[in-house]
């Protein structure tokens, strides 16, 4: 399987710096976002700690491995990755008063080969749009999100509840924090995207499948869903980051080649 990716941000309509942050490695099949929170800059530098500690992490540890990287593995190195993570942001905030109290949501894939491997804190998410139907395959850890799953409101309820930005867990914000890591198997075509809540809130899954099926290329797609965010009024800062998964041009075996050859002769 191939992939290619895209990433948009924009600090949207109201707020005027941007705590999102989010990197992408196509060499290495490792895609991360983050949504920091906390006063003055403090947002900005939880989000940007995680993103770019995860990416040199996991990146550099794709590239040493020296045996087949099993799901499992991958698995385990996310999760030792994370806790690393936050442990970093959390001793930042407590040494720091500027700092303190900040934290961030993380939402990261890992694609390789058939599989993604996809952990997540928080409630920035992830959805897979395959055949043109849009699954969000990442599960808020939000007080709304357990009220749901208590049965207290169905989702339309929760859409536009009050305290929808209560989190249940974020990194930083205490000395460990449980990451919740799935492996699902993709296919050709797939089209993953990765986002903060200010998209979001702004868009809802109905128009955020329309902009997907767009016959675009993943940059005009991703400028598509910024520009809806800020069109609907753009409270936060919006980040996309978009992934399409496309068969691998395998070239043809050696027995392959020759028929070839003595066909045209």
């Amino acid at each position: 399987m191939n992939y290619t990716y895209s990433m948009q941000t924009d600090p949207g309509l109201v707020r005027t710096n941007n705590e999102d942050a989010a990197l992408f490695d196509d060499r290495a099949g490792v895609a991360v976002l983050a949504d920091g929170m906390g006063g003055y800059n403090a947002g900005e530098i939880a989000s940007g700690m995680a993103t770019t500690f995860l990416m040199s992490e996991l990146v550099r540890w794709l590239s040493v491995v020296t045996y087949d990287v099993s799901t499992d593995h991958i698995t385990h190195a996310i999760e030792l990755c994370v806790s690393k993570t936050n442990l970093s942001i959390f001793n930042a905030a407590n040494s720091n008063p500027q700092y303190a109290g900040m934290g961030t949501t993380l939402v990261l894939g890992i694609f390789q080969g058939n599989y993604l491997v996809l952990g997540h804190v928080g409630d920035s998410r992830c959805y897979r749009f395959r055949d043109g139907v849009l699954s969000q395959i990442t599960k808020d850890h939000s007080m709304l999100q357990e009220q749901v799953d208590a049965g207290l409101l169905t989702v339309q309820q929760a859409s536009t509840a009050p305290g929808k930005n209560l989190l249940t867990r974020a990194l930083g914000v205490e000395e460990t924090v449980q990451i919740e890591v799935h492996t699902h198997t993709v296919k050709a075509y797939d089209l993953y995207l990765m986002c903060s809540d200010g998209l979001t809130d702004m868009v809802t899954d109905a128009q955020i499948a329309d902009i997907l099926k767009m016959p675009s290329d993943l940059g005009e797609i991703a400028s598509a869903l910024v520009h809806k965010a800020t069109a609907g009024g753009g409270r936060d800062n919006i980040t996309v980051l978009l992934t399409r998964a496309q068969p691998s041009q395998e070239k043809p075996g050696l027995l392959s080649r020759l028929l070839g050859r003595t066909a045209t002769n």
